[in-house]
């Protein structure tokens, strides 16, 4: 194994560790960059149904209004901490983001934040079919992930470079996936999110297309 995949898999055992991934998380800059999430790109109303792919232990709950929640994530240690934090103010379920079974349009918003760059293209395509099913007329997908950008600093382009996702793409790459399944597809660049060096790629999706 390179050593690339060494380092990736020691990130990935560490930050299995609900306690340890929201400290790392906050540490960087994650609470703000959450907030700026919700606030600048979910913007979830009261009483929206909102599923929440790749949740974690569901920290954005703190920023989120009223909305009815569902968080799915395959660490069954997240979820159990996000159950056991959030009581009452969700839906948890454990499984795999690739494999969705929801019944469709049955959600107003999709949330997927960091999540794409730990799949392939066939299972990132696999989860965005089943949320342009499973969002209501008028739903909307919207995405966070590290990306490569041109001009973006050395330092980010290493620290994403080793990033625990091994599926890390350039803008018009999480495009392209994105456009096969909703007829709209908004994406911007940011690297003003944490206190690191970093680039984000958002996407607001809408529009979902047959598939």
């Amino acid at each position: 194994m390179h050593a690339g995949g060494k380092e990736r898999l020691g990130a990935k055992r560490i930050l299995a560790s609900p306690r340890i991934y929201t400290w790392f998380e906050n540490a960087l800059g994650a609470h703000r960059a959450r907030e700026i999430f919700v606030r600048e790109y979910l913007q979830a109303a009261e009483g929206e149904r909102l599923l929440d792919l790749g949740c974690g232990p569901a920290d954005v709950l703190d920023h989120l209004p009223g909305v009815d929640y569902t968080g799915w994530d395959a660490n069954p240690a997240y979820i159990e901490v996000a159950r056991r934090r959030y009581a009452g103010r969700g839906n948890f379920v454990t499984g795999d983001v690739s494999q969705l079974d929801v019944p469709p349009e049955s959600f107003d918003v999709v949330s997927a934040m960091f999540v794409l760059h730990h799949l392939t293209d066939v299972q990132c395509s696999l989860m965005l079919a089943a949320a342009a099913r499973s969002l209501r007329p008028g739903g909307r997908l919207v995405t966070i992930d590290p990306c490569y950008a041109q001009g973006q600093s050395p330092i980010a382009r290493w620290i994403i470079s080793h990033d625990r996702g091994a599926f890390v793409r350039e803008e018009k790459g999480y495009r392209g996936l994105a456009e096969r399944h909703f007829g709209r597809v908004r994406s911007q660049v940011r690297g003003d999110l944490l206190r690191i060096p970093y680039t984000h790629c958002l996407m607001f999706c809408t529009e979902p297309l047959d598939s």
